[in-house]
């Protein structure tokens, strides 16, 4: 599937070609850090599959609980996710960050990673009050 996106601000534009297929959730406490919420959603393509399209993304290399270095790919202006992949040689997986896909309502994603991390309230999340627009 042909997805195009942007950051919030729009500096940083994209497309890319995606399994929706393989959309999941990740809540391991980088992620939720690096979002600023309880999870992320994201997907993996190979990096041939991904056209930068406008800007020039910053990158941090964060270590993992496990050792392992990842790249975090953000607008340098607003901030905003884009994707993470491995660091050093070798071909490259980007993890899209499908939120800031013009498609996003089209994913669903089909698993979880990292559970034990999620926060409690997660899974009740559902029987909360609701509103349709901001109070």
């Amino acid at each position: 599937m042909k997805i195009d996106g942007s950051c919030l601000c729009g500096f940083i534009k994209y497309e890319a070609e995606i399994n929706s297929d393989d959309v999941s959730i990740c809540h391991c406490t980088d992620c939720q850090t690096l979002s600023g919420s309880a999870f992320r959603v994201g997907v993996p393509i190979p990096e041939a599959d991904f056209t930068l399209l406008s800007g020039d993304p910053k990158t941090y290399v964060k270590t993992a609980e496990s050792g392992g270095k990842r790249a975090q790919v953000f607008c340098p202006e607003c901030g905003s996710a884009l994707y993470s992949t491995s660091v050093g040689e070798g071909p490259k997986v980007f993890r899209v960050r499908v939120t800031g896909s013009n498609q996003r309502n089209d994913f669903t994603p089909i698993s979880q990673g990292w559970f034990r991390s999620a926060h409690k309230w997660v899974t009740e999340i559902g029987a909360l009050p609701t509103s349709q627009k901001q109070r």
